[in-house]
């Protein structure tokens, strides 16, 4: 046999050349007092090197750009070596000479012969054969890379933060392994359980989950650059601010960019700024504070470190007293929301926090009733002015609120601000009396002139633009909508009037009918209302607030409200809507509705769903109107609830309503249900009629349902060639899980809009029961006991200031009927 010619055999010596140099043998070290010591990935993308941490100790780490994405265990010093030993066992060692590790990765003896940095980011110690024994990937620390997967028993981690990929699909943000404060994903409502659920982020920078049993991995979210060309890696990582977020950087840039952040609100991330910690926002900055002058900070050059009683309450040399927070609130999650969320007004809520086990307190104020009892030692604040709670905290006496920021600054600091000021108010004066004067000759010389109305339309239309609601004058609405004359609708809060806009815009005038809150209240719910934007609700655009008169702008839905399309003949209305119209205005209303519940900063439960607010534009597409509205109209006292004081629509009220339950954001999920079935078969679910047998339609309508006869529920007005039943099927299903008589039973908008979508498989729907004939939570409704609820409710006693829990109806018997329940409905609400 010939031998192999010269060429073949130098070719062969260079491949093993290169695969022996990409190899990191046993032996190797690195020193953490040499800059130049590392071991890279055969393309340099990638290297393993000692790294200064925030605390500038010394850490090996594995970094792209810079930019750690794993590290070895804990800091060190200078004289600290990472070694791969004979043994196979990978050390972080204080020094070369000592035996004894700051950590390992417990490889030892099972047959380690090399390790290898990937290009990929992934370290592994490989037996002979180039099998991995032990990689990275399989043991992440805070970072995810395209390519590494996570799953059920992989934890990131981060100080006192961590995240986990739970065996439902859920992922979840913990704070000291205990409090989740984030909880979204898969099954957020549902308690099965996925075969493996595995999350990875796709390199194009979309955050995935599969599973073997879906049918296809699930998209849970995208970086704002996701599918962007160019040597760009994009990683998942949970910082050391508790929060979970999507960076990408450029290779060579040197520079990180944000692209997702699971949580929206900093603020909402427990103990961002420690115990007792408040947080606030300085401009878009979130900042960290205290309470009161009762408190100091932890570390003064920390502020997120938390606050501490400058006496603490063992130590009080006087009386206990309760240091009040406006808009304030104690973040509140899961495992408290099961043990410290009870159903009493806002005096009981502060009182009974001062005469029991308490650290401080919140009265949600939101027309919920809720109240937060915050016994444990942990307590994480947020502040902010449009947040309508109320909070207390628990000082010694006296209370010493806040001081300005001009009575807290020093002599020199004070003088010189003063001269600041001088300065600012004569050119504001200045500047002020030259436009007085200008705009004075402008209207006196230009009032009459025909280009007058233009030039102020130019004026309001910039205004609107801006995104901030236009304060209208009352004179200025009246003249818009001719005193009020073309009529559009009515509802429970009020009359609504087409009007034409000095900028030639087309709205719809509101005006509001029974409104409680003061001028202030009614402008902070009209700011919380104008920025809130969906393309699937109504936009605001301006209001005003003179005396007695409240009204509300809105933008103007050419083909009205939906209940013209579902309740009147083509031959009386001349308005056909056909099934894929339908079908998009139902998931254009429920993704609208998902965000007020789910994606704003805090939830908008709206509690009047029905047809009559589900507007359409020229092109037919869903928006809902009236959100927010509850707020300004609710009954001062929120605690109880009677058939004059429900807001709602009968027919649309879910059964909490009349129970005198808690409201909240599953009751308009009822209502949603009731409309849902509307669209399909268009008429009213409380009709009675022979076709129905004497029964309520939804009633009827599900008896039909579970003989197979779905499509005698479909509208007859529509086509059959114009259906699809696939998706008729699954809007009658998603109604009937929507109108389930428990509200854990239901689902979360979110979870609507998937289902509607056919992402999620639909199981069964149980039989909901009527209103009227069922019972929620144990409480029977009837007729009767509608009545004596309402009796009891006006009759019952308020507790008096020296009640303790027991005596303030927040027995432990309470709590399991009303806390329990609450915490339950209110879980999604919190943590989306």
């Amino acid at each position: 046999m010939s031998s192999p010619p010269p060429l073949l055999l130098l070719h062969l010596f260079l491949l093993i050349s290169a695969v022996s140099a990409a190899d990191i043998p046993l032996g190797s070290t690195l020193y953490a007092s040499d800059p130049n010591s590392k071991w890279a990935s055969p393309n340099n993308t990638f290297a393993l090197a000692f790294i200064a941490d925030p605390t500038s100790s010394l850490v090996p780490a594995i970094t792209y750009n810079n930019i750690s994405i794993w590290q070895a265990g804990a800091s060190a010093n200078s004289s600290a070596v990472l070694r791969l030993l004979p043994s196979g066992d990978l050390q972080l060692l204080p020094s070369s000479s000592s035996t004894t590790p700051l950590w390992s990765s417990a490889t030892a003896n099972i047959g380690v012969s090399a390790a290898s940095l990937e290009e990929s980011g992934n370290f592994i110690l490989k037996n002979s054969s180039g099998a991995a024994l032990w990689s990275t990937f399989d043991h992440p620390t805070d970072t995810v890379v395209p390519t590494q997967n996570l799953n059920v028993s992989h934890t990131l981690s981060s100080g006192l933060y961590s995240f986990k990929i739970q065996n439902n699909g859920n992922l979840t943000l913990l704070w000291n392994s205990t409090i989740i404060y984030y909880n979204s994903g898969l099954n957020s409502t549902m308690n099965s359980n996925l075969t493996n659920p595995t999350l990875d982020l796709q390199s194009t920078g979309i955050l995935t989950l599969s599973d073997p049993t879906l049918a296809t991995p699930l998209d849970l979210a995208y970086s704002s650059d996701y599918a962007e060309e160019g040597d760009i890696l994009r990683f998942l990582k949970l910082d050391s601010d508790g929060n979970l977020r999507i960076y990408s950087s450029a290779k060579g840039s040197g520079t990180t960019n944000v692209r997702w952040a699971a949580v929206s609100d900093q603020c909402q991330v427990y103990g961002f700024c420690g115990n007792m910690g408040i947080c606030s926002y300085n401009d878009t900055y979130p900042v960290c504070g205290c309470p009161s002058e009762n408190f100091e900070l932890m570390d003064p050059n920390d502020s997120r470190k938390g606050c501490k009683r400058k006496v603490e309450l063992r130590d009080c040399p006087g009386r206990e007293a309760m240091l009040q927070l406006d808009h304030a609130k104690f973040l509140t999650y899961q495992p408290e929301l099961a043990s410290q969320v009870f159903f009493v007004g806002i005096s009981p809520c502060r009182l009974n926090c001062l005469v029991g086990p308490c650290t401080a307190s919140t009265s949600l104020a939101d027309g919920s009733g809720l109240c937060y009892l915050k016994t444990s030692d942990f307590v994480s604040g947020y502040h902010s002015p449009a947040i309508p709670s109320t909070s207390f905290v628990k000082v010694c006496s006296p209370v010493m609120p806040n001081p300005s920021v001009a009575s807290a600054s020093g002599g020199t600091q004070t003088r010189w601000r003063l001269t600041a000021w001088l300065v600012v108010v004569v050119v504001l004066v200045t500047v002020l009396g030259l436009v007085v004067v200008e705009g004075g000759l402008w209207l006196w010389c230009f009032r009459n002139s025909p280009k007058f109305g233009g030039l102020s339309a130019q004026y309001a239309l910039l205004e609107y633009a801006s995104g901030a609601p236009v304060q209208f004058s009352y004179k200025e609405l009246l003249k818009a909508t001719k005193g009020f004359k073309e009529k559009l609708g009515a509802g429970g809060f009020g009359a609504v009037y087409r009007g034409v806009l000095a900028n030639r815009t087309v709205a719809a005038v509101k005006q509001l009918e029974g409104i409680e809150q003061g001028e202030k209240q009614f402008r902070m719910e009209v700011a919380t209302i104008s920025s809130t934007h969906h393309l699937n609700l109504v936009r605001l655009i301006g209001f005003c607030s003179e005396g007695r008169h409240r009204l509300l702008v809105y933008e103007f839905m050419k083909n009205g409200s939906l209940d013209n399309f579902l309740f009147t003949s083509a031959e009386q209305s001349g308005k056909h809507l056909n099934w894929e119209h339908r079908y998009n205005i139902a998931l254009g209303t429920a993704r609208g509705i998902t965000y007020l519940h789910e994606e704003c900063r805090d939830c908008i439960v709206h509690c009047d769903i029905k047809p009559e607010n589900i507007l359409l534009d020229e092109n037919y597409h869903a928006k809902v109107s009236d959100f927010g509205l509850a707020k300004l109209v609710n009954p001062k006292d929120h605690r109880y609830r009677t058939l004059t004081s429900v807001r709602g629509t009968r027919g649309y009220l879910a059964p909490e309503w009349l129970a005198n339950l808690p409201i909240t954001s599953k009751s308009d999920v009822y209502s949603y249900g009731m409309v849902l079935l509307e669209i399909v078969s268009g008429r009213r679910n409380f009709e009675v009629s022979a076709e129905t047998n004497h029964k309520k339609f939804s009633v009827w309508a599900y008896e039909e349902l579970e003989k197979g006869n779905f499509e005698g529920i479909v509208d007859r007005r529509l086509y059959s060639n114009e259906i699809d039943m696939h998706q008729v099927l699954r809007a009658i299903q998603v109604s009937f899980w929507c109108i389930q008589e428990q509200p854990s039973q239901r689902p979360m908008m979110g979870k609507v809009v998937q289902m509607l979508e056919g992402i999620m498989e639909i199981d069964r729907p149980p039989a909901p029961k009527a209103a009227t004939e069922g019972s929620v939570g144990g409480t029977s409704v009837t007729a009767s006991s509608i009545s004596a609820l309402s009796t009891f409710a006006a009759s019952m006693p308020v507790p008096s200031s020296s009640s303790s829990l027991q005596t303030a109806g927040i027995s432990s018997s309470a709590s399991g009927k009303h806390g329990e329940r609450a915490s339950s409905s209110l879980l999604h609400s919190e943590t989306k």
